[in-house]
């Protein structure tokens, strides 16, 4: 896997050269107008640093990811004075595109009835390579703004699906502060984990996906992305949670930073467990999930937990399929919305 991934890796180092990220502005200017709800924690599972995850993009892949025309871009116009932009990094798995980030895309149309719910992707490598592949077009951060502001938008709410506050969320809040005159209000609203709160929630989200397999046999694995910013510790962080709430059999780590999967085989071969079941920390369940996690290549996930003699068992479901997720982000989003209307 290590040889693939080098290659896969160099094929996006030169095709984003080619293309460049399309998701910033060289706007900076700032406005009052413009307010940030902004999280205590400080890097996001899908940030800057983490665009390897562009790797979904090889050009030679030979599986199958659905069908495209399925997933709502959200890209329409005509739509009003009041919007719900819905920012993501992407991901070019056609089925778990809709799946999550449409799911909670639909929760968010259901909720705020009033606001028109838009997409708005990061990733301009997946945005790229699903218009060439599948020839379906999805909106990176500018044109999504852009597209408001041609459109007549007033009231502006940014709901990001990122897992953490990183520098992608940066990067969002900077592009924004570009369209400060261009609306009456703007209110972005916080990731995932970003209070305790927030913890406990997606915890108890967790566990009960997985309720079946907690038999005291069973190690519950959860695969994260990680980054080298200060906030890979939101893992520890969910561990720690998990821990103290008397779930010992639950393992949190990640596949580009600590805990790695040394660390998380090593902390399961303390038990004595006899089976193993994988799941991604993550929004989506894209090319990491897929090939990382569930892979058949021998440094994957799975295949180290079967070299080590356990029986694995791989779900390749990405948070946003979760009710309990997307309900999160709508409260998220609720709160927001206090800010856009300043109310208490």
């Amino acid at each position: 896997m290590k040889a693939k991934k080098a290659s896969r890796l160099l094929f996006v180092m030169l095709l984003a050269a080619m293309v460049g990220t399309g998701c910033s502005s060289d706007k900076t200017t700032s406005s009052d107008n413009v307010q940030t709800k902004t999280p205590e924690t400080t890097a996001d599972g899908n940030d800057k640093s983490n665009q390897k995850d562009a790797e979904e993009t090889d050009e030679e892949e030979n599986y199958e990811t659905g069908d495209a025309a399925l997933d709502n871009t959200r890209n329409q116009n005509e739509i009003g004075e009041n919007e719900l932009l819905v920012v993501s990094f992407g991901t070019s798995y056609n089925d778990n595109r809709r799946l999550t980030i449409g799911s909670i895309e639909n929760a968010m149309e259901k909720a705020f009835p009033k606001y028109s719910v838009r997409r708005g992707f990061t990733s301009q490598i997946i945005i790229d390579h699903v218009k060439k592949r599948d020839n379906v077009e999805i909106d990176n951060v500018k044109e999504a703004l852009d597209r408001a502001v041609d459109n007549g938008v007033k009231k502006l709410l940014i709901q990001p699906t990122h897992l953490m506050n990183g520098l992608e969320y940066k990067d969002l809040e900077e592009e924004v502060a570009g369209y400060a005159d261009s609306f009456e209000k703007v209110v972005i609203g916080k990731p995932l984990l970003t209070s305790d709160e927030d913890f406990k929630a997606v915890m108890d989200a967790v566990v009960d996906v997985t309720k079946q397999y907690d038999d005291g046999e069973t190690a519950i694995c959860f695969m994260g992305h990680g980054t080298e910013a200060d906030s890979n510790s939101v893992y520890e962080k969910m561990q720690k949670t998990l821990t103290d709430a008397g779930k010992t059999n639950y393992f949190v780590g990640t596949v580009e930073a600590e805990p790695n999967l040394e660390d998380v085989l090593a902390k399961v071969k303390e038990g004595k467990y006899k089976k193993v079941v994988l799941r991604p920390l993550m929004i989506v369940a894209g090319d990491h999930a897929n090939n990382d996690m569930a892979g058949d290549e021998e440094d994957s996930w799975k295949k180290t937990f079967e070299s080590a003699g356990y029986e694995v068992e791989c779900v390749v479901e990405g948070l946003g399929q979760l009710e309990a997720i997307q309900n999160l982000f709508v409260e998220h989003v609720k709160e927001a919305e206090k800010e856009l209307n300043n109310t208490k």
